[in-house]
């Protein structure tokens, strides 16, 4: 959700990747550190609804995954200005915008390859979490240097510790499917009293997470899914598309969350419950992509293995040896 405008960079008000400046799930211009915020709320042990003791993320490990207080966490990374993504339209499930009018800019068919293109990174992403766990562990045992004594991934997507690795590929899933909900019409519905239009489209009012984004299985791409145009500029549509839906049309970005989730503050979120409804359904998909990284560990290196590494990687650093 957490978009970093592009534009501030150029105009020199971004921050760099310095420590000090580490934005990741900002508090920025009206942000809020929704994606740290869904993350924990889906993931934290002692959150209502939370996956079980041993599966839910502890403190410490929690803040690496969620981030802390706006710092960058493995689910913010590809927020960081530093790594190239925030332009990315896959990495964000942005440019996926098509309505049937004449002469629109962007083709049916295109739209639904830049949504389509945002699924198949997830499914690749998450292929490489689960591969990059296989250092974890060796002979049955954790390998304690491929953990860190005080956590401290860096998420620059430069390889290190296979914790931090296997971390960082889950955390693009993470920032892609958070932003597919807040970015796209899935959950929403537009301004009943306005026509609609391209500043005002059709939303499709589901409830929950997305079968389509089940990533184990296909399914039929859902008719009449969008996502607004980015490409690169400002999300206002003021660079790079006259002419079509939006992100800043679309979007439902902004809003609080803690201590409840409550109104959104972007145009599309604060009406009909939007953001709520896009908040609650990104932190559903959050502890399915979960369900779905412990199982594929399981599948891919046995019940033991499998369950040494979902152990370290939910646990605090100085306890992750005792997993056993």
């Amino acid at each position: 959700m957490n978009r970093i405008l592009s534009s501030l960079a150029a105009a020199g008000l971004l921050v760099c990747a310095s420590p000090v400046f580490a934005f990741g799930t900002v508090h920025l211009l009206g942000q809020n550190a929704e994606h740290e915020r869904i993350t924990r709320h889906a993931l934290g042990c002692g959150q209502a609804g939370a996956p079980a003791a041993g599966a839910c993320f502890l403190p410490g490990a929690l803040d690496e995954v969620a981030g802390r207080g706006g710092t960058f966490g493995a689910v913010g990374a590809p927020d960081h200005p530093a790594n190239g993504k925030i332009n990315d339209a896959k990495s964000h499930c942005d440019d996926g915008d098509y309505v049937a009018v004449s002469g629109y800019p962007q083709s049916e068919a295109t739209a639904q390859a830049a949504l389509e293109a945002c699924r198949n990174y997830m499914i690749s992403s998450m292929s490489a979490a689960v591969a990059a766990a296989a250092p974890l562990v060796r002979n049955g045992s954790l390998v304690d240097a491929e953990i860190p004594t005080v956590f401290n991934c860096n998420f620059n997507f430069t390889p290190g510790r296979a914790y931090c690795n296997v971390l960082e590929e889950f955390g693009v899933v993470l920032h892609a499917a958070q932003d597919f909900y807040s970015h796209s019409n899935w959950v929403d519905q537009p301004d009943a009293s306005q026509p609609i239009s391209l500043t005002n489209p059709a939303g499709l009012n589901h409830t929950g997470r997305a079968p389509w984004l089940d990533l184990r299985r296909s399914s039929a791409f859902p008719s009449g899914l969008m996502t607004g145009c980015y490409l690169g500029g400002l999300p206002d549509g003021t660079s790079g598309c006259p002419g079509r839906v939006t992100h800043y049309v679309l979007n439902k970005d902004k809003g609080d969350i803690d201590p409840q989730i409550g109104a959104g503050t972007t145009d599309r979120g604060k009406i009909n419950g939007n953001f709520a409804r896009a908040v609650e359904a990104a932190i559903d998909d959050t502890r399915d992509k979960w369900a779905q990284l412990r199982a594929a560990l399981v599948t891919r290196y046995g019940a033991h293995d499998g369950g040494l590494m979902i152990c370290a990687l939910v646990s605090e650093a100085s306890y992750a040896r005792q997993c056993h």
